[in-house]
């Protein structure tokens, strides 16, 4: 058994679980504000301690999980289709189309990606939307370079013949038979790529550009903590923490499907 893969999927199954059922995991409001349980340390009525406004944290990493989890799959899907598609007709039909594609990507990917996503994040209105645009649209250079290899390797075997012959045309092909035996390597790059977004939004939110206050977000958490690191090691510890194994079971699951797709 695949150690690496029963790990990741454990832990994403256990967040994705906490986001969709958050409100059966804690009786507190995330958005409520109580100035006198201001920066309690953690304990049986708050498990991860009080904010700055006296917020319960538990709560508010709770439904936290539910934006990055978002985020994270929502964007890497919105950049796995584009890459998809740039990918599928570079690939396929070549020529000067396969060189614009490509050409456009390789000048995509010269720009530095998180310095990008910043330039974009500061034009538009910070929203969870916004924020799910920006990292789809930065990410999908990788996508479509991985699409356009698995292309060109199966377009010339002998089932792709064997449809042509048929009188499938290039449509038919590409959806029914050359994207479906390229998904594999797609899935394990979308996967690790999720952890990457995870931190983006993570660090967009850190930075004031991402999910906005009140709204709780694991980064937006972490830089209201700033103020408070020498006093309530708390507010930066859980939100680090659950930064650090999210993408830690992302990673581990991406690599188990790399290891048993060998």
């Amino acid at each position: 058994m695949n150690l690496k893969l029963l790990s990741g999927a454990m832990i994403i199954l256990i967040l994705a679980v906490v986001a969709i059922f958050a409100p059966f995991f804690t009786k507190h409001n995330p958005l409520t504000i109580s100035t006198e349980d201001a920066i309690l340390a953690p304990s049986s009525a708050h498990l991860f301690g009080t904010d700055q406004l006296g917020r319960d944290l538990f709560s508010r990493m709770i439904y936290g999980a539910r934006v990055s989890l978002l985020v994270g799959v929502v964007s890497i899907g919105i950049a796995t289709l584009v890459g998809l598609l740039l990918g599928s007709l570079a690939g396929f039909f070549g020529g000067l189309l396969e060189s614009l594609v490509m050409r456009f990507t390789d000048i995509i990917l010269c720009f530095p990606a998180f310095f990008l996503i910043l330039s974009v994040a500061a034009i538009l209105e910070p929203s969870i939307f916004n924020i799910m645009l920006i990292i789809g649209l930065t990410n999908w250079m990788p996508v479509a370079r991985l699409v356009r290899a698995e292309i060109l390797s199966l377009k010339e075997r002998e089932f792709i013949l064997a449809a042509r012959v048929m009188g499938s045309g290039n449509t038919r092909i590409i959806i029914r038979h050359l994207i479906p035996n390229a998904l594999t390597p797609i899935i394990v790059n979308a996967t690790l790529a999720i952890a990457g977004a995870i931190l983006l939004e993570s660090s967009l939110s850190f930075l004031g550009l991402g999910i906005q206050p009140p709204n709780p977000s694991w980064g937006n958490i972490l830089a209201e903590s700033k103020s408070t690191l020498g006093v309530a090691w708390w507010l930066s510890l859980f939100p680090g923490l659950a930064i650090l194994f999210t993408v830690l079971g992302f990673n581990l699951l991406g690599e188990g499907l790399r290891e048993y797709e060998e």
